[in-house]
């Protein structure tokens, strides 16, 4: 249980009548996060890039959290066109949005770009989420108050911001490019809380733990047999790992924070090239430009 980590205790909150979306759905935290919050009477939007995938973990939560009001709507943040689309189909389903969870991502993968060409930790786990988000900020602005609850990880202490290469077309080395991308999501969620400074609409960025989850699937096969029995005794359960962004998505007592970040339930100082306000503005307006928001 010591390694399993804090847990959201506040097993009151209800969110009957709230509309959560959550990227990354179909598994590990992603999918226990839509349980638990389907279960508390929400009604869920699931954002995932593998339809087949997606239907299976949908019926799976019905399932277990006894809810009908859970939904499946294809996404994939490595392409802009599907991020549009799916903004599009949710706005004509839905007027309201009072939890987004910014969940989904990729870790360590071999060198890959997105559709519009950017390397693969960039382009999904932050670009993705930057457009996903700016295209939701209208709808989460009419229905606060409401949180945009973004997964980041540890990782971001060894990440930094490569101005040169970015999109690491120079040197590609995936755990580099993998924490660069960790730091990005906190400088995002910061800059992003000041953007949103007295619209009702909070931001809030999170180190889940260390969990036993599909992210694994790239780190080398003999080192991936080697630590399985460590995985088992040090690493978090997925249920473990969703804790602190259930935390983030609905604790009563954080409803007046933003721009800030959590780990085990708790607040957590990043590191201070994470509250680099100057480096936020810098990402903030390149990523305008990359996403064509600045248009």
């Amino acid at each position: 249980k010591f390694f399993q980590g804090g847990q959201f205790k506040n097993k009151d909150i209800r969110l009957d009548a709230k509309v959560v979306i959550i990227t990354g759905a179909n598994a590990g935290i992603g999918k226990e996060a839509a349980i638990e919050c389907a279960k508390r009477g929400a009604r869920v939007y699931m954002g995932c890039r593998d339809p087949a995938r997606m239907e299976k973990a949908r019926q799976e939560i019905l399932d277990k959290s006894g809810s009908q009001n859970v939904f499946g709507l294809e996404l994939d943040l490595a392409s802009f066109e599907s991020i549009r689309s799916f903004v599009k189909t949710f706005l004509s389903m839905e007027r309201r949005l009072h939890v987004l969870i910014n969940n989904a991502g990729v870790m360590a993968c071999p060198k890959e770009y997105t559709k519009e060409g950017f390397e693969m930790h960039f382009g999904t786990n932050h670009l993705g989420h930057f457009l996903l988000t700016n295209l939701l900020l209208d709808v989460l602005k009419r229905s606060a108050p409401s949180r945009i609850v973004t997964v980041s990880s540890l990782g971001h202490k060894w990440g930094r911001i490569n101005k040169d290469d970015i999109n690491a077309e120079k040197d590609y080395r995936e755990w580099d490019a993998y924490m660069q991308s960790k730091l990005c999501n906190i400088l995002f969620s910061r800059h992003l809380a000041k953007r949103l400074s007295g619209t009702g609409v909070n931001t809030y960025a999170l180190h889940p733990g260390a969990i036993n989850t599909e992210l694994m699937r790239h780190l080398n096969p003999c080192l991936r047999t080697m630590a399985k029995p460590l995985f088992w005794v040090f690493f978090k359960t997925p249920k473990s790992g969703s804790q602190t962004t259930l935390y983030c998505a609905m604790e009563p007592s954080i409803a007046s924070h933003t721009g800030l970040y959590y780990s085990d339930c708790k607040l957590k100082e990043p590191e201070p090239h994470a509250q680099d306000d100057t480096m936020a503005e810098w990402l903030w307006n390149l990523s305008e430009r990359l996403t064509g928001l600045s248009h």
